[in-house]
């Protein structure tokens, strides 16, 4: 194994799990025990919330990878995607656009919890139907529950336990870690994109109008479904930007370090670039209107 090889397999194996431990861990720094109670409180926003992000996206995701016309790999990038729980990014991007915050961070923790035992079997039977029965790419589905327990479970209960003994500390890394989120992600896709340099522009050109088609039918779905069923505009908000952002990073860590493939970590990578300009000009419009709201008011 030459030296450039083994530096992109420390990368995938070492460093990548490493920064979304921490960011993880920057997740539970934001949470309580109350924000897993908040169900029992406002289940209405809760379940409308969860079914958007653990149902209606994964089924919208499976349509777009069975019927477009896309490599196998670049089919299975999509669905390691859409079984991913929303991460720190939507939290932030909440708080920017007025939303709900409260009820962006529960809907984050609990389906990062139900993530652990979902996702491994949604992604399993995925392989099989879109890559064949007999391909050589197998997800284990124990190993990949551990890794998810490694970088979900864990570090949100670590960080939720230096929250509640460490309040004035964790109050002054949290916005560090939300900076260091964002930079490790944007970082991620630089690294992708330089590995897949060959087929880097063909693969954008493919799977960008089937991630932008993803992003922007998922969030509208969850805005109007949100609206529909009378939830408030702040909880509208928090609704759409959980289902349009999700934790694109782990989608890449499973597809890197548990699959081995960088093909399948196209689509999340190039789904992190969209999100980001779709949420940022959702959230830059919420803002304008926002201030116009107050402007008029005064």
């Amino acid at each position: 194994m030459d030296s450039s090889t083994e530096l992109v397999t420390f990368v995938n194996t070492r460093i990548i799990p490493l920064a979304l431990f921490v960011i993880m861990l920057g997740m539970g720094l934001t949470l309580i025990v109350n924000d897993f109670k908040r169900i029992f409180k406002f289940p209405k926003a809760v379940t409308i919330g969860l079914v958007n992000q653990l149902v209606i996206l994964p089924i919208f995701g499976f349509i777009l990878a069975f019927s477009m016309p896309l490599a196998p790999e670049l089919a299975v990038g999509i669905m390691l995607l859409v079984v991913c729980p929303g991460g720190t990014t939507s939290n932030l991007f909440t708080h920017i656009g007025k939303g709900d915050v409260a009820l962006s961070v529960t809907l984050t923790a609990i389906a990062s919890v139900i993530t652990f035992f979902t996702a491994p079997f949604i992604v399993s039977y995925s392989l099989r139907y879109l890559m064949g029965e007999g391909s050589e790419f197998v997800l284990p589905v124990g190993k990949t529950m551990g890794t998810l327990m490694f970088l979900t479970i864990i570090p949100v209960g670590l960080g939720m336990i230096i929250r509640r003994f460490a309040p004035h500390f964790s109050d002054r890394v949290q916005p560090m870690v939300k900076i260091f989120g964002i930079a490790f992600l944007f970082g991620l896709v630089v690294f992708l994109c330089y590995q897949q340099r060959d087929i880097i522009v063909e693969a954008f050109l493919v799977t960008g109008p089937v991630s932008l088609l993803l992003n922007v039918s998922t969030m509208a779905l969850g805005y109007y479904s949100a609206r529909r069923l009378q939830l408030n505009n702040a909880q509208s908000v928090s609704i759409t930007l959980e289902v349009g952002l999700q934790n694109s990073g782990l989608a890449m860590t499973m597809a890197l370090g548990i699959l081995q493939n960088y093909q399948m970590s196209i689509v999340p990578a190039i789904y992190t670039l969209i999100m980001f300009f779709t949420a940022g000009t959702l959230v830059s419009y919420l803002n304008a209107k926002w201030n116009t709201k107050v402007s008029a008011e005064e």
